[in-house]
């Protein structure tokens, strides 16, 4: 049985959780309207990506249960980026770029944080994610999560696709001059794992970082099923694992490795 899932690009607000949370509202509800029962948004869109305050000014109580509180309105699961704020017993804060699974009753299914930090200022403001990620099952279908800069080693997809999961969904600030990852490296990483990627960009800009947008939907045989360049879109595409099975079948990168040469 296949699922359906959308992919919202969007020019968020930086630092204005409530209006990003407006927007979530919003836009749960059209999905909704289209059958859709998994939301995927971009990375760190609660806060906005380019921020002005330190990521450990948002703490979870700020935007994790209106976000719940959404999904159980709506009916519609969903896939949050945000910042993660732990407090060790001295009171000092970690924050993680993460990703949170939260289903259509409210129930958090998983929390992914970001592995591979880019540049200077990610690695300032964040810790990596010291844990691979974990495929999580969802109304039939196995999802890994990444986030952005993780999905561009491609030893983190293929982990993925070794565990047998049929959609990799990319919560992704990309910014400019970067185009060729959303337009070349996203197809070919679903071709060569054969499974579905969901690549969700901001559009706009944030502070002078501009982004690519360039969101999509791309097919185990690499096709784009659903993609947009710029302005806020709502993708929606039906994930069916079958078309996963037969990808691996039709095309046997999986089953002609030899992990002995490597």
């Amino acid at each position: 049985m296949s699922v359906r899932i959308g992919c919202l690009q969007v020019e968020t607000r930086p630092d204005d959780v409530d209006a990003n949370l407006a927007t979530l509202r919003d836009m749960m509800k059209a999905a909704a309207k289209q059958g859709v029962e998994l939301l995927i948004v971009p990375e760190m869109f609660v806060t906005g990506y380019n921020t002005e305050r330190r990521p450990e000014n948002y703490p979870q109580s700020l935007w994790l249960d209106v976000a719940r509180d959404i999904c159980r309105e709506e009916g519609v699961a969903l896939v949050a980026g945000a910042p993660e704020v732990v407090r060790g017993d001295d009171g000092r804060a970690e924050v993680f770029n993460s990703a949170f699974l939260i289903d259509s009753t409210g129930e958090v299914l998983s929390v992914y944080r970001k592995t591979h930090l880019f540049g200077d200022e990610e690695k300032a403001l964040f810790s990596p994610g010291e844990v691979a990620g974990n495929p999580v099952m969802f109304r039939g279908i196995s999802i890994g999560i990444l986030i952005c800069y993780d999905v561009e080693f491609p030893e983190n997809v293929r982990r993925y696709a070794m565990q047998g999961v049929d959609l990799i969904a990319v919560p992704t600030a990309q910014m400019v001059p970067f185009e060729f990852v959303a337009e070349t490296m996203i197809p070919t990483r679903a071709w060569e794992n054969q499974c579905y990627v969901a690549y969700v960009n901001h559009d706009g800009v944030e502070r002078g970082l501009r982004y690519v947008g360039r969101s999509s939907i791309c097919g185990p045989n690499g096709d784009r099923i659903v993609t947009c360049v710029h302005g806020t879109h709502l993708l929606v595409a039906d994930i069916d694992p079958l078309v996963v099975v037969d990808g691996r079948r039709k095309n046997p990168y999986l089953l002609d490795r030899r992990p002995e040469l490597y």
